[in-house]
Formats: C-alpha cells, structure tokens, sequence
C-alpha cells in the first residue's frame, strides 16, 4: 500500500525590536520574494533542531525556540507539495546573521509593515502580531477575528 503523506517543515520567526528577518528566496517557488527562514524536516530529527538548523543554514544565526506560534497545514500552502508547517518563535543566541544556502539576501522588515510574503508566511506574520497582543494558538483554518 502507497501512501503520499504531507511534508512537514518548519519556519522561525525572529524579532529584534520592532522588526522581523526575513529571508529573500534564491530559488522558486517564490524566488525573490521575502519569506520567514525555514524549510524540511529531515527524517530522524524533532522539529525544534530542523528549526534551528534550517534558520542557522539560511542565515549563520543560532536560535533557540521560546514557543510555538502554530501549525498550518493548508494543502495549497506551497505549490511544490502539500506540506505542514510548525512555526516556532525563537530568540538569537549567537553568530552573525548573513545569508547562505536558500537565502539570496536577509532582511530585517518592520513588523507592521510586512502584507506580502511567500507561502502563507504574509498570514502567519499577521497571526504573529495578534499572538504579541493576545496570546494564543494558530492553525490554518483557525477563525479570526475580522479587525
């Protein structure tokens, strides 16, 4: 019996003061788009080290995660294949950031002023700013409030 399964992935999002790093895609799908520094899961590894790994290759940071701001699971999410993403908050705790491996360039973006976004990233961005007022869980069909 076949299976085809969604993909998990992870994504991180890092504030310094009232801005977010953002990472500009080198390759599509998106490429040239900003995006929140994330990407696959590999087999065998808990979702916080694919976190800190996937920030720590796109942009030499290493993070550690302080909580979860959710999960999205959207089946249209990204074009190449239904995938599952944990969106960690997480803070810096060494290196340098400077862009590697995906990651054509970084961006440190303000927070309110970031609508578009690769994948669905413009939609956890929004979450997140709900999330630094109320607190609370995401996940992609999640109903919000209209404000």
């Amino acid at each position: 019996m076949s299976h085809r399964n969604p993909v998990p992935t992870v994504d991180a999002i890092l504030q310094k003061d009232s801005q977010i790093l953002m990472v500009r895609r080198k390759k599509d799908p998106f490429k040239g788009m900003l995006a929140l520094p994330g990407g696959f899961v590999n087999e065998g590894e808990t979702v916080e080290d694919a976190m800190k790994r996937e920030v720590f290759e796109e942009t030499s940071l290493e993070v550690e995660p302080t909580d979860i701001l959710g999960v999205y699971s959207d089946p249209h999410r990204d074009p190449r294949t239904h995938t599952i993403t944990v969106v960690f908050v997480a803070i810096i705790v060494g290196g340098k950031d400077e862009a590697r491996d995906d990651a054509a360039s970084l961006e440190w973006a303000e927070l309110a002023d970031i609508k578009e976004a690769a994948f669905d990233h413009a939609q956890i961005i929004a979450d997140y700013r709900q999330w630094k007022r109320n607190a609370g869980t995401y996940w992609s069909s999640k109903r919000r409030p209209t404000n």
